[in-house]
């Protein structure tokens, strides 16, 4: 069994890279759509939003409605994609590591 102070240097270091994962996930970005492309969301993996994108076809009085079901939609889709882009980055990160079945990080 390995000592106290590799144990801890190895925690040290996963903490590191946890970090620097972290940081990355706001450089990865995902776009939502809905409608058929009609409305566009692009986020970050952490799921900040960066733009939304409506086509002029919508901007109606009438479609209202409509565009604010769709807007929620692409929404949503972005932040689907944003969560599959996390854990992917996240898997990377942890596929060396010996951690129990089933368990996940607090991200």
């Amino acid at each position: 069994m390995k000592n106290l102070e590799d144990i801890m240097a190895m925690a040290q270091n996963v903490q590191n890279e946890l970090q620097k994962a972290q940081a990355s996930l706001d450089t990865i970005e995902v776009e939502g759509a809905s409608g058929g492309g009609l409305v566009k969301v692009r986020a970050s993996a952490k799921g900040r939003i960066l733009g939304v994108s409506i086509d002029e076809s919508l901007l109606s009085p009438s479609e209202k409605g409509m565009v604010e079901d769709l807007v929620a939609a692409a929404f949503n889709d972005a932040r689907a994609k944003a969560d599959a882009a996390s854990a992917t980055e996240m898997s990377k990160l942890t596929a060396g590591m010996p951690l129990p079945p089933g368990f996940k990080l607090p991200f």
